[in-house]
């Protein structure tokens, strides 16, 4: 806990170096007493804890509260919010901080139901790469203006147990293949859900024949001659499924209990982390590992975003800041914390910031930075929407 309040010293000392910071000043000073309600993601346990910590450091360091409103879907925050909208309620919004990515950012961005810019505004975000087109930048295709704020790295990987496969396929190619020699051993989460949505989008990016099209919103033409090669290698995986395919657990959870059952042999995550978190846990076996195909795998940052009539936007504000310090995404990066990968770039911390993040504990299923390979390009939105509709078309029905 020392390193953080020196590092929110330091933070507070530079205040008024520039008119930019002494504004950062009336922000803080507008923000002590306020409630900021955090829409996010209720389906984690370790993630809410991480919350419930960041409340607390909130309350001791700037006097505001952070009341997490948990989510089974994101989309719940951006309906409450269009009902305001739509109601004429353009102050004193439920909603002040939402966790948000990609088709909800972008129906929200698109509608102008989001505050801001307000990214450079925020003193920590000069740890961020920004330049154009970067990772943090650019929300599935999508550019964010500064309507968002980073806080954590998202990355999809597989888990496996290692004492059942040693015969790891290289790419989702060789994953049908793997699938036809074990017959049974794998399966997805409903494509109904995000993980198995996610799922289908690693397997696109893949095969599509022109990935730079995928970076476009979709047209009828570019989707049947993108998608044709994943719906041949789909059709031919189906059988070889868990239960021939006809069955799929409704979500991440679900899998990874298969696993831990041993009913299956992997599942699929969007935090690399999270496997050795779960052995942690006891809910996986100590022989799981992390597997990512050898060209990489589908990768964003999570990111914060404030509504437009949020009731406590200078509190909002001085969450997203404080997730981007460089002593919260250290201690939020700690296997025994979170686990979460850091969105900050290293190039921009100084030495004691490298040092903290050096020195965080290391699990046999954790894996670096260098063992994730390259991050592909999430498609544009309206992918996502067209894939997993088709798919229920397809195999539901």
């Amino acid at each position: 806990m020392k390193k953080l309040v020196v590092a929110l010293g330091f933070a507070a000392s530079c205040l008024l170096g520039t008119p930019v910071l002494a504004d950062w000043a009336k922000t803080v000073a507008d923000a002590k007493g306020q409630t900021v309600y955090f829409n996010a993601w209720g389906g984690d346990p370790r993630t809410n804890a991480f919350i419930d910590w960041v409340s607390e450091q909130m309350q001791a360091h700037y006097g505001v509260t952070v009341t997490q409103v948990k989510l089974s879907d994101t989309a719940e925050a951006v309906s409450r919010v269009q009902a305001e909208k739509a109601a004429g309620k353009d102050s004193r919004g439920a909603v002040d901080l939402i966790w948000i990515n990609g088709p909800n950012f972008l129906a929200m961005k698109q509608a102008g139901l989001l505050a801001g810019p307000f990214l450079t505004d925020l003193p920590n975000a000069t740890y961020l790469d920004l330049a154009p087109g970067s990772a943090a930048t650019t929300d599935f295709t999508i550019p964010t203006e500064g309507y968002e704020s980073p806080w954590r790295l998202a990355k999809f990987v597989f888990a496996y147990d290692a004492d059942r496969v040693n015969d790891l396929p290289e790419d989702m190619a060789g994953l049908g293949a793997w699938a036809a020699a074990h017959p049974g051993r794998f399966t997805h989460p409903n494509p109904a859900n995000f993980m198995g949505a996610t799922f289908l989008k690693q397997a696109l990016v893949e095969m599509a024949p022109d990935p730079e099209a995928l970076a476009k919103p979709v047209t009828d033409a570019a989707y049947a001659q993108q998608t044709a090669p994943l719906w041949a290698w789909y059709d031919a995986l189906r059988p070889n499924m868990w239960h021939h395919g006809r069955d799929f657990p409704e979500n991440e959870s679900a899998q990874a209990q298969l696993l831990a059952d041993g009913e299956t042999d992997f599942a699929m995550f969007f935090d690399p982390a999270a496997p050795a978190a779960m052995i942690q846990q006891q809910v996986l076996p100590p022989s799981v590992r992390v597997w990512v195909p050898k060209d990489g795998s589908i990768g964003n940052m999570s990111f914060v975003a404030i509504p437009y009539n949020a009731a406590h936007r200078a509190g909002a504000e001085v969450v997203a800041n404080f997730l981007l310090d460089p002593a919260t995404q250290a201690h939020m990066q700690n296997i025994d914390v979170l686990g979460s990968y850091s969105v900050l770039d290293p190039a921009k911390l100084d030495a004691a910031a490298k040092a903290d993040f050096a020195a965080l504990p290391s699990a046999p299923a954790l894996p670096t930075l260098a063992d994730l390979g390259p991050t592909l390009p999430e498609p544009h939105p309206s992918w996502m929407t067209r894939i997993t509709e088709d798919w229920a078309k397809r195999y539901t029905q």
